[in-house]
């Protein structure tokens, strides 16, 4: 489930700022919710991709840079060059971007950032995403597309979003790039079977 509020207004037709956004989303309670701020709106989204996260930070783990954790809470990510404020379902930053009490960390301070689509989000993970973590220098986007069951590795990031990328259907093999220089095992990230109610 998707929630987009549009950006508060305080008289009905002024926006409020990017910050405005930002302490709006400090007040929000909404646990297990990811919330994000895209295009001027705040957007939450629940996801059922729990095995699938699990399954990525178990085999990039190992190979993660010195001083640097993998994780999937939803932590926001805040790019203010861009006015937008990102929760990564997978993120990879060093430890000490962590230690604080503020909940609107360092965007630029990602090593690693990857997103699954669902149908309420896939245009801004596979456009808007791409451009602002490539302008933000995040070396490495990991796109996986659960509607088109395929994963796409961008690198080489630049003010234009990444110079490079790489894509394969789900239950193939996907080099991931340095500063990471390992191999993901996509089987398995394919959506269960659906099963046909009994007539």
């Amino acid at each position: 489930m998707t929630l987009m509020t549009e950006r508060p207004t305080t008289n009905g037709s002024e926006p409020h700022s990017f910050e405005d956004l930002l302490d709006t989303l400090d007040q929000l309670d909404v646990p297990g919710y990811r919330a994000e701020i895209i295009k001027g709106s705040i957007v939450l989204s629940k996801g059922y991709y729990r095995r699938v996260m699990r399954m990525v930070c178990s085999q990039l783990e190992p190979h993660l840079p010195e001083g640097e954790s993998i994780g999937s809470e939803p932590f926001l990510f805040v790019f203010p060059g861009d006015e937008r404020a990102y929760g990564p379902d997978i993120h990879v930053a060093p430890e000490q971007v962590f230690e604080t009490t503020s909940n609107r960390l360092d965007g630029e301070a990602l090593s690693f950032a990857a997103e699954l689509t669902s149908t309420s989000t896939r245009d801004d993970d596979l456009t808007d995403k791409v451009m602002v973590y490539g302008r933000a220098g995040v070396p490495v986007y990991l796109l996986l597309d659960m509607q088109e069951e395929q994963a796409t590795v961008l690198w080489t990031p630049s003010a234009r979003g990444y110079e490079a990328h790489c894509t394969k259907p789900f239950g193939e093999k996907l080099t991931i790039p340095a500063p990471f220089d390992c191999v993901l095992d996509t089987a398995g990230f394919q959506a269960p079977a659906t099963k046909t109610p009994a007539p």
